[in-house]
């Protein structure tokens, strides 16, 4: 009988332990910000900011809210829209994603532009519908609510009222009654919140506002204090959708700018959070985040980072057994991994420029095939424009978000160029005026390997380095390696036989603290003209990539 207890007891433990899943944060590492998450059934999707890049607001799949695979992109159709003329920052700002009856919907704003819009899809997949505009909603940020009684929602982050601001950075919450059938709002606007919890307090920029029911009670979550380092994550509740919401008391539910910010390893710039019920039944809020390596400079953009929710009262607590946010913590349900490039902790993997391009990879405003195409024997050939990174166009410009603060990327190119201004290679990438930039070339007629850096004040680039080659036809392999606030520059003309070109050039230039704007940095394969007219073309055969941070090891 005691044996029988104990195998008993053992097969328990045996089961505990094979359903406990490790996450580490960031669940998306790198330029993944404002995520939105809805859950149907036992699946999970999430959508994230993309700005100026195309295509525009990734589409990830979990079964697990760890593992996380790329499954589409909601815009990436150019006749859906393009961003032609928009720096890097600009674009689509904080889509929210949620599905009912059948469809999924996406709302989202396109700044500087026609404003708010929402789409439709019956497979989160694609493809996603053209645009139905919504001129009537005045503001950014909008999201949907469904609520129990058939009727929906539409909220978002608005001008103060009559327009008059009684301070810098004060907005206000509004709802429309919506149309999910016509895609149209009904009614009047209503106001929901004034400037933030406590309007006396002079709270800034509540933004990217969802509205949930759980019980008896309509919750509405919002961010304040702006998207640096006095972010934050707020909540309030009803007992109609439509208000008034009382703030809890103990706001903010979610912050980090009280911490010392010379903690080891910090994780700062918290909110913009959404929850959901994760499969174990408990409430997970998906936020950003960032993690700099040197007081506020980061080169990694914001991130989507989870932390587990705890509710006390009927009100929700976001990480409640720590300040800090955890790189890593527990969860007592089971790891459904997935066939798909690795999103978080360390890894490595290779994109093979063959058939299809990888759904991550990012074009700048907008995709027209007409300059490259793909095959497996010549891999992903580029032509050379008169385009260049620096310009508000559509340049030869291929883009992979860099995920580490530690890490490389690497590719083989096959380029001859036939003047000096014609130039192949890899950049790393912040903004039109924030770049590094190693390519082969020519130089008074004999190939050479050269390294540019952006110069931001006059949107030029200033040669760095370069360095002699012995072969203007046989493939050159070039490298960048990230090493928190430095960048080093490697080429080989022997497969691994890497030879330094520059080390340690200064990785403050691509920082969201010296660059400014809404992105990270990217690795890209980029080749050039510089404006004036060609022929030529450069041809990729794959693009490693490969980051170790030192907190996961």
């Amino acid at each position: 009988m005691m044996r029988n207890l104990f195998l008993s007891f053992l097969l328990l433990l045996s089961h505990a332990m094979s359903a406990q899943l490790t996450f580490t944060n960031p669940i998306l590492a790198g330029f993944y910000p404002d995520p939105s998450v809805t859950r149907v059934e036992s699946d999970f999707y999430l959508v994230n900011s993309t700005f100026s890049y195309f295509p525009g607001l990734p589409v990830f799949h979990s079964k697990d809210l760890k593992n996380w695979k790329q499954i589409g992109n909601v815009i990436d159709r150019p006749s859906q829209m393009n961003f032609m003329g928009d720096g890097v920052s600009r674009g689509l700002f904080a889509p929210s994603i949620i599905h009912h009856n059948g469809i999924y919907y996406v709302t989202c704003t396109l700044i500087d532009r026609k404003g708010n819009f929402v789409v439709t899809a019956k497979n989160p997949a694609g493809p996603w519908s053209d645009p139905t505009w919504l001129p009537q909603v005045k503001g950014i940020d909008p999201s949907l609510f469904f609520d129990t009684n058939g009727k929906a929602y539409i909220i978002y982050n608005s001008d103060p009222p009559h327009n008059k601001p009684l301070y810098s950075g004060h907005r206000t919450i509004r709802i429309y009654e919506f149309d999910p059938t016509n895609l149209k709002v009904i009614g009047e606007e209503k106001l929901l919140v004034n400037g933030g919890v406590d309007i006396n307090k002079k709270p800034e920029w509540i933004e990217g506002p969802h509205i949930f029911k759980r019980n008896d009670w309509y919750y509405l979550c919002a961010a304040e204090g702006g998207t640096s380092v006095n972010h934050s994550q707020v909540i309030l509740r009803s007992k109609l959708a439509t208000g008034p919401y009382v703030p809890y008391e103990n706001n903010p539910i979610l912050t980090q700018r009280h911490l010392d910010p010379n903690r080891k390893n910090p994780i700062t710039s918290a909110g913009h959070a959404e929850l959901v019920e994760g499969p174990d039944g408990n409430t997970y809020a998906l936020f950003l985040a960032v993690r700099p390596y040197e007081g506020n400079y980061y080169n990694t953009g914001r991130e989507t980072f989870i932390a587990p929710v705890k509710w006390q009262n009927d009100w929700p607590i976001i990480n409640p057994d720590s300040e800090e946010i955890p790189y890593q913590f527990t969860a007592n349900f089971k790891e459904i991994k997935q066939k798909a490039i690795p999103q978080s902790g360390n890894f490595n993997y290779r994109i093979h420029f063959d058939k299809n391009l990888d759904p991550s990879l990012l074009f700048l405003r907008t995709r027209d095939t007409s300059w490259f195409k793909l095959d497996h024997k010549n891999g992903l050939t580029m032509k050379l424009r008169p385009e260049t990174c620096m310009e508000l166009g559509n340049p030869s410009f291929i883009g992979k978000r860099q995920q580490h603060l530690e890490g490389s990327a690497s590719t083989s190119l096959i380029f001859r160029a036939n003047a000096p201004n014609e130039k192949a290679g890899l950049l790393i990438y912040q903004s039109e005026s924030n770049f590094y930039f190693i390519c082969k070339s020519i130089d008074q007629g004999q190939p050479v390997v050269q390294l540019f850096q952006s110069e931001p004040k006059t949107k030029n680039m200033n040669l760095l380095i370069q360095s002699p080659l012995t072969s203007s036809l046989a493939p050159l392999f070039l490298k960048i390696e990230a090493k928190g606030k430095f960048y080093d520059f490697y080429f080989a003309e022997k497969r691994n036989k890497w030879q330094l070109l520059k080390e340690h050039a200064d990785g403050k230039l691509l920082s969201t603290q010296q660059a400014g704007g809404f992105v990270g940095a990217l690795y890209a394969v980029y080749v050039t003209s510089s404006g004036q007219a060609s022929e030529n073309l450069a041809s990729f055969k794959w693009l490693d990539y490969e980051g170790n941070d030192m907190v996961y090891r």
